[in-house]
């Protein structure tokens, strides 16, 4: 019994240390989950105009008036009202709360799939994109009951495009800003 030794938190079975908790957090590269945010709130912009084209909608009026839905979240109800036309405080407006968004879900999105493979993350983006759409068509209805309008195949693929164009940005930037890193 004189020679019996107990084992600290610090130690396991083996006699070796486990590795520090903040060593399992997952590592992300913040400013390339924050330009991925950008990247996929353009080209999710740019499908979704391209399939507004496609489905024979009327552009500039579904534009305008997804911006002021997206406005209306910082400016108030009275920006709703048509006719959905051209306003500069407006667009800029809903330009910054798309991508303050954006980054923000990019950041998220980005934490989830730090670990994960790439087949495994573009899966993820995917089921991102579609909790994505659920939340921001169905949940946030709650608060901003306007988005109920926006509720359409053509905003569920965008939300799925946005997911996957955040893994594919995110995936690949950090490879290419480390490699010019060693390079210099």
């Amino acid at each position: 019994m004189c020679c019996t030794s107990t084992m600290t938190d610090n130690t396991s079975a083996a006699g070796t240390r486990p590795r520090p908790l903040k060593y399992d957090m997952p590592s992300i590269h913040w400013r390339s989950a924050a330009l991925a945010g950008i990247v996929a709130g353009v080209v999710a912009t740019l499908v979704q105009i391209a399939l507004w084209w496609a489905a024979s909608e009327p552009l500039s009026a579904m534009l305008f008036r997804d911006a002021r839905l997206t406005a209306a979240i910082v400016i108030g109800r009275q920006v709703l009202p048509p006719p959905a036309t051209f306003d500069w405080s407006i667009m800029l407006v809903a330009t910054l709360v798309h991508f303050a968004l954006s980054i923000a879900y990019g950041l998220t999105l980005s934490a989830i799939i730090s670990r994960l493979s790439t087949s495994l993350s573009l899966l993820a983006g995917a089921a991102f994109g579609l909790f994505l759409y659920a939340i921001n068509m169905y949940g946030f209805t709650y608060l901003y009951p306007w988005f109920a309008a926006a509720r359409d195949w053509i905003t569920a693929t965008t939300h799925i495009v946005f997911g996957l164009v955040i893994v594919a940005i995110y995936k690949t930037w950090p490879t290419r800003t480390s490699r010019s890193t060693k390079l210099g």
